[in-house]
């Protein structure tokens, strides 16, 4: 008899049930430029503070002789393989980098859903393409390295 009753009566100590869907496509609402813009900075300062640190554990962990050999690489290929450990991780894992989750965006595909490898690695690789940031002043206002790739930059909040 006891233990119909305590069938029936709901258990105080279980979980809510409740459905949570993370794989919806994002709306294709997209950035403002300003948002964009500010993407570009605080991910420019992200880059930056990459740099330093990767710089300074080659100082710490290689010595002089590592600093010496570094400063043997062209900088433009230093800052392509930094600025690559920069974005593409970031894009790749979480769908947007330290800028887009300050300015409340995410990078998106053309359905609204996570990108591709590929088109997180067309993204980083069409930043390199000279004069790309004025890609930007177009009527549409869709860089380079979204419209190649094919993808978007969405506001998510």
């Amino acid at each position: 008899m006891n233990d119909a009753m305590d069938q029936s009566r709901p258990n105080p100590y279980q979980a809510p049930a409740s459905r949570v869907v993370d794989d919806e496509p994002a709306a294709l609402v997209p950035a403002e430029r300003w948002r964009r813009f500010v993407n570009l900075l605080v991910d420019y300062v992200g880059f930056f503070l990459l740099s330093f640190v990767i710089g300074v554990l080659i100082a710490v962990i290689g010595g002089v002789a590592a600093v010496h050999r570094l400063q043997q690489i062209p900088n433009i290929v230093v800052g392509i393989v930094i600025l690559t450990l920069y974005y593409v991780p970031q894009e790749l894992m979480f769908g947007r980098t330290l800028g887009k989750l300050v300015t409340g965006t995410k990078v998106v595909n053309e359905q609204g859903g996570k990108p591709s490898v590929g088109q997180v690695f067309g993204r980083t690789f069409s930043r390199f393409i000279p004069f790309e940031a004025f890609s930007f002043f177009s009527a549409d206002a869709r860089g380079w390295h979204d419209s190649l790739p094919k993808t978007y930059v969405v506001k998510v909040r």
